[in-house]
């Protein structure tokens, strides 16, 4: 289940604590410094775009995180999306439904005709959570600091 995260439940995460009514996975969703990084990026994109990030919950569980990773593309109306998932709940299908339950939003999201993510080439795993929610691969390209990526797309 996808819960809007606002500034809020950003800074209730940033102290180490769960958003009530929710508890927090048995392990870190992500470092300090990159839930920080999430939390500016997400306080950027609210200004223009909303929401600007969700709480992945599973079992009343804050598990992870999905969110755009920038403002919706006015050229084609594409949202870009990102995700995590805590450690201790990897390969468990909890990212590959929290997309699912993102692509049913988008549907349903006037605003949004497309949802585009991308994945390193050495991460299948996040390649086929994209995969099995029938994003598409359209390209590569490489990044400075994430070397080459995969671009995928999926419209809604």
């Amino acid at each position: 289940m996808l819960i809007e995260a606002k500034s809020d439940d950003f800074a209730t995460l940033l102290r180490g604590e769960a958003p009530a009514p929710y508890r927090l996975a048995d392990s870190p969703l992500t470092p300090p410094e990159v839930l920080a990084m999430l939390a500016k990026l997400a306080d950027g994109i609210r200004l223009v775009f909303s929401p600007a990030a969700w709480l992945i919950v599973e079992d009343g569980e804050i598990v992870g995180l999905i969110s755009p990773t920038r403002p919706l593309d006015a050229s084609d109306r594409s949202l870009r999306i990102g995700y995590g998932v805590a450690p201790t709940r990897r390969g468990k299908g909890v990212a590959t439904r929290a997309v699912a339950d993102l692509a049913a939003w988008a549907r349903t999201d006037e605003r949004v005709l497309a949802l585009t993510a991308e994945t390193a080439i050495d991460n299948p795993a996040s390649q086929t959570v994209l995969a099995r929610n029938g994003f598409q691969a359209v390209g590569e390209r490489e990044d400075s600091e994430d070397g080459a990526l995969i671009l995928w797309r999926l419209e809604v």
